[in-house]
């Protein structure tokens, strides 16, 4: 059993799909060559690469990172996601801010987590165990180095039209990435009911009681009633909350995922 089995269904189908389509438009594109495409690609991939170093040493100067001198308790957090999940090198950084969010970022390793400070206001220790484990999914699945070199792909010169589809296509490869890296966060968590009330906090903010929480899934869950709200989803790089919520319950009830939680309350420390 791999640990990153969890991975959503046809997410690598996805992803061949798209590249294989942005190099069809980009064949087939008026005004550019086609044997220029690999010079455009090369270029915005180095420009990805110096932007990622950028922010990175940007986290450096502004971010806190997680260390147990520091933030014991989120560095246990931390530590009990890696031994779960084995995304590789990470470096978790906070950052004041009162937006509630959490990305990771990075082409080489070790690839940056940011926490930003209001999350740590608003989850306990397993809804944190979710987001960190979220975004601990993106690294080990390979999400956020493939995000640079699409990236150069998306630098790539193509007509208006070629460029919306190709756009269409890559938010299809970004929501199922999303998806994916949920399920990391259920692993990490272990307990489903915490990921769901991890996401609507992400959205509601903190809540005080069950109620409250209730009351905001129920807001949460007529999100996809709106024909207005599909349609923005498929510009979204996210699926909107509703749905995200929905996978999660449907994966916690399968054999595989029993199977795979099992696996990782006993993978070697």
């Amino acid at each position: 059993m791999r640990v990153t089995s969890y991975r959503y269904p046809n997410e690598e189908w996805i992803l061949s799909g798209t590249v294989l389509l942005v190099l069809a438009v980009a064949a087939l594109a008026a005004g550019v060559s086609f044997c220029l495409v690999p010079v455009f690609f090369l270029v915005f991939v180095l420009i990805s690469y110096w932007m990622n170093r950028s922010n990175h040493n940007s986290l450096m100067q502004t971010g806190h990172p997680v260390s147990p001198e520091r933030t014991p308790n989120l560095a246990r957090i931390k530590q009990a996601c890696l031994d779960r999940l084995k995304p590789g090198q990470v470096e978790v950084f906070i950052v004041r801010s009162s937006q509630l969010n959490a990305y990771t970022f990075g082409f080489n390793s070790p690839q940056d987590i940011v926490l930003y400070s209001s999350l740590l206001d608003v989850m306990d220790e397993d809804e944190l165990r979710f987001v960190l484990g979220h975004e601990m999914g993106h690294v080990a699945l390979g999400h956020t180095w493939l995000n640079t070199l699409l990236g150069g792909m998306a630098g790539v010169p193509v007509t208006l039209g070629a460029a919306v589809i190709v756009t269409l296509a890559f938010r299809g490869w970004n929501r199922a990435c999303e998806y994916s890296a949920d399920r990391a966060g259920l692993l990490a968590c272990g307990k489903p009911q915490k990921a769901i009330s991890a996401l609507i906090k992400l959205v509601a903010g903190s809540v005080q009681s069950q109620a409250e929480l209730q009351r905001a899934l129920q807001v949460i869950e007529r999100q996809d009633d709106s024909v207005l709200n599909q349609l923005a989803e498929t510009l979204s790089t996210h699926p909107m909350i509703a749905q995200r919520i929905e996978q999660i319950r449907k994966y916690a009830a399968t054999a595989e995922y029993a199977s795979l939680q099992a696996y990782v309350n006993t993978y070697p420390k």
